[in-house]
């Protein structure tokens, strides 16, 4: 049997990097796990049918639970779910007291978030917000990373920019002060947007508009020894060109690939290169000593009718494909010993997200509790029945990937 790890967030105490890799220890063994009995050595190559199964695939990856409906299963139902699929690891929007009590008990482990940076930003809120949202459910649920803000640097908002980092680090002081840091960390998840330049992956470099949070926000991580977290989706980048960006490579699917004149690497897919991307844009900051994280991806099976490649079929291959990769322990062309970390988004449809279609289907599960696509779920079943949910929180609404127009036009003559 296959064996692979996935990591959502190093969760306490983590040595830098740099170490880790000499002593060939890179990672905690924190695993979320979704395990479908023994597969032969993994293909890149799809199904026949275009759709990719999982199902016999000893697959290990996170997913985003997020709540934006009015419709979806009592927190302890969804616990029998992922239970019934042996996930062990699950990414919260906001720190929902009744998913938490849900899961007391489970084993599984919590990534909950906190976008309130103004608030969070003044050290006795911080300590009041983790003494409710955090404390009391330890050890009883197993919350191990706190997330501060969700893609605020991409965003418009100044002061919540300016309120990251202070919020960040008035959490992280408040779980010293209470004694559950190594337990508990904290990190933030940013777009890729933050990036100026994407292509080459070698010239990944940030927005210089951005360098004034970016600088300080890496040194705190790396002092911290967490990983940066990336938000990255290739389905917007087809979408906003399809006649340029080749759909196999954005799904995994073989194809030429794209070369990196300044590394000499070649990539077959957008996921990866998004990630050597951040790493460069890393180290031309003066950090080899990060880890990249990818905190949201995933591909919708349903929008619009100008959504271009929001289909069933590209969403199982797509996440199909990439599962594959994470069970195969695989990593990127620029850090191929370090295993590529993806939270799967999301893990449910949700009705009420606003936006175009696409928005509202980016789930591996309808609420009832079936499959949107064969992924090899056919064990997954809702535990004893509960109230329907009352309360819902929020989860992220992706921006585009603004990729270098080099990027596009590299992908044309290539494939």
């Amino acid at each position: 049997v296959l064996r692979a790890s996935l990591f959502l967030c190093i969760f306490g105490r983590v040595r830098p990097l740099s170490e880790s890799i000499a002593t060939m220890d890179i990672f905690l063994p924190i695993i979320l796990t979704f395990s479908f009995g023994r597969i032969a050595a993994p293909t890149l190559t799809a199904a026949n049918n275009g759709i990719v199964s999982a199902a016999t695939a000893p697959l290990k990856f996170g997913i985003n639970y997020g709540q934006i409906a009015n419709n979806l299963p009592h927190p302890a139902q969804v616990s029998g779910l992922l239970r019934s699929l042996n996930v062990n690891r699950v990414k919260l929007y906001d720190a929902d007291p009744a998913v938490l009590t849900a899961f007391a008990g489970t084993g599984v482990e919590f990534t909950i978030s906190n976008g309130d940076l103004l608030n969070m930003s003044d050290a006795r809120n911080a300590r009041a917000w983790v003494a409710q949202n955090v404390q009391p459910f330890l050890p009883d649920t197993r919350i191990t990373c706190v997330i501060l803000g969700n893609e605020v640097l991409s965003g418009t908002d100044a002061s919540a920019m300016q309120s990251l980092l202070p919020a960040m680090q008035a959490v992280h002081q408040a779980l010293v002060d209470l004694g559950l840091d190594d337990q508990v960390n904290v990190s933030t998840s940013q777009s890729v947007n933050v990036l100026a330049s994407s292509y080459p992956p070698s010239a990944g470099a940030f927005r210089e508009d951005l360098a004034q949070y970016m600088r300080p926000l890496l040194d705190f991580l790396a002092e911290l020894g967490s990983p940066f977290l990336i938000n990255a989706y290739p389905f917007f980048a087809y979408k906003a060109s399809p006649g340029s960006v080749s759909l196999p490579y954005v799904l995994f699917e073989p194809n030429p690939g794209a070369h990196d004149p300044g590394t000499n690497l070649t990539y077959d897919n957008m996921l990866y290169a998004q990630i050597d991307a951040v790493y460069a844009a890393m180290e031309a900051m003066g950090h080899k000593d990060i880890a990249v994280r990818i905190s949201e991806t995933g591909w919708p099976s349903a929008g619009d009718a100008d959504e271009v490649g929001a289909t069933v079929q590209n969403a199982a291959t797509y996440n199909g494909n990439l599962m594959k990769r994470v069970a195969a322990g695989q990593g990127t062309p620029l850090r191929p010993d370090v295993p590529v970390d993806v939270l799967v988004f999301a893990l449910f449809n949700e009705n009420m997200k606003q936006g175009q279609a696409s928005e509202r289907n980016y789930g591996l599960f309808y609420p009832n509790g079936t499959s949107v696509y064969d992924l090899g779920f056919g064990g997954a079943s809702f535990g004893p029945s509960s109230p329907t949910a009352s309360g819902f929180s929020s989860s992220s609404k992706p921006t585009v990937e603004k990729l270098h127009s080099k990027y596009f036009e590299r992908l044309r003559r290539t494939v």
